[in-house]
């Protein structure tokens, strides 16, 4: 049902924190593994980039309509190598028009394993909450 969840959505809200400990989000797409991980490319000079190589924690928002949400944590790391292409598939499959910036020299791939996930689902009165750690 989460991975439904996420594959239903292509954009993600993104936080992340620099070595000074100021915060920043960014709304990114987004692709979805099985096992609930996140991925997502942007260029290397972007904050969220050059945050997460000083701070690997993140947080995320996925889903801000009327049928609920995913808030996440999780640990992001930058792919290369073969990770690229086998982990960027989750993603350009959702982003499509991404995939002509994958050979891009500033390009970057990150992966997020998640740490915690609350679901809340916003159609049921009250709204239905559920937790997971990993």
């Amino acid at each position: 049902m989460l991975r439904e969840f996420m594959d239903a959505r292509h954009n993600m809200v993104l936080s992340t924190v620099d070595g000074e400990g100021r915060s920043e989000s960014a709304v990114v797409g987004f692709g979805a593994t099985n096992k609930l991980q996140l991925v997502f490319g942007t260029a290397g000079s972007t904050r969220k980039a050059q945050n997460i190589a000083t701070n690997k924690d993140v947080s995320v928002v996925i889903g801000w309509d009327n049928q609920g949400t995913i808030q996440y944590e999780g640990t992001a790391r930058l792919l290369g190598g073969n990770d690229v292409d086998v982990y960027a598939e989750f993603y350009f499959l959702k982003n499509e028009g991404a995939r002509a910036y994958k050979d891009a020299p500033n390009e970057s791939y990150f992966l997020i394993e998640p740490r915690w996930l609350r679901f809340t689902d916003t159609t049921r009165h009250p709204w239905e909450i559920s937790e997971i750690e990993f």
